[in-house]
């Protein structure tokens, strides 16, 4: 399903797309000018070495219309590998980006994801900023799995509502499953696997301070704010990835 135009670099068996924000928008509007059907993994160190562990989720990586460089790690490999024109793609500001463009094509945005009310803050927080910006529907789903007519009934529910964007916020690797299951049965070009920019959006949680974000060091912000949540993550995925990459240098595919 991956679009042909757009290279990828090689990580660890991950193809991370070798792009930059302007890039990511320009590929999206085609998607949705065209009409075809996509989605988007936004992928840094954790989803990389989740792929290692996992043959299933790095296929959905590979067989993604774009898998973003969320983190500095994503594009030093990148540019290592001599795609020295990536920038960072995190899901929050890609976010951004597309909803401005959305509120100024007339696209339409669904919301699925986050706690119970965080897809009602979220679309309050966005309309305030981008106040012609369409927000087609919403639901927060439940912790445990849909039954059949559950998904069937949401898969409907989506549809129906005309959006041209599927807002994915279930965290990784569980909305990369859900956008590769789903991506034949929605009608809309683009769903996004954004994660945590649900609550970053929403004003639930904070984003690190920019120099953070250009130095790679986001990840440690989210520590120091989540440390019982991230601690094992971190720990366990970055010496891990450090290691692996010197055994595997990234390359770029052709």
């Amino acid at each position: 399903m991956g679009t042909g135009r757009i290279q990828r670099v090689d990580v660890l068996g991950v193809g991370i797309s070798a792009i930059n924000r302007d890039m990511a928008i320009d590929e999206v509007t085609r998607w949705v000018d065209e009409r075809e059907r996509h989605y988007v993994c936004v992928t840094g160190v954790h989803g990389v070495m989740e792929s290692q562990r996992d043959a299933e989720l790095m296929r959905i990586h590979n067989a993604s219309g774009l898998t973003t460089p969320d983190g500095m790690p994503m594009v030093w490999a990148g540019h290592k590998a001599g795609a020295e024109w990536m920038g960072q793609v995190f899901g929050a500001d890609l976010m951004q980006t597309v909803l401005a463009r959305a509120a100024e094509r007339g696209w339409s945005s669904y919301l699925y994801g986050g706690k119970e009310g965080v897809p009602e803050l979220l679309a309050a927080r966005l309309t305030a900023r981008f106040p012609q910006l369409k927000i087609a529907g919403m639901y927060s789903p439940p912790f445990r799995p849909l039954t059949a007519d559950e998904d069937a009934q949401i898969v409907e529910r989506i549809n129906d509502s005309g959006a041209e964007l599927v807002w994915v916020g279930l965290s990784t690797p569980k909305q990369e499953r859900w956008m590769a299951a789903h991506r034949e049965l929605l009608h809309a070009p683009a769903l996004f696997g954004v994660g945590a920019a649900f609550d970053m959006h929403a004003g639930l949680v904070k984003r690190a301070p920019d120099w953070m974000r250009e130095h790679g060091l986001e990840w440690s912000y989210r520590l120091a704010k989540e440390p019982k949540r991230l601690w094992r993550r971190y720990l366990r995925n970055n010496p891990a990835f450090l290691a692996a990459i010197l055994r595997n240098p990234p390359k770029l595919r052709d």
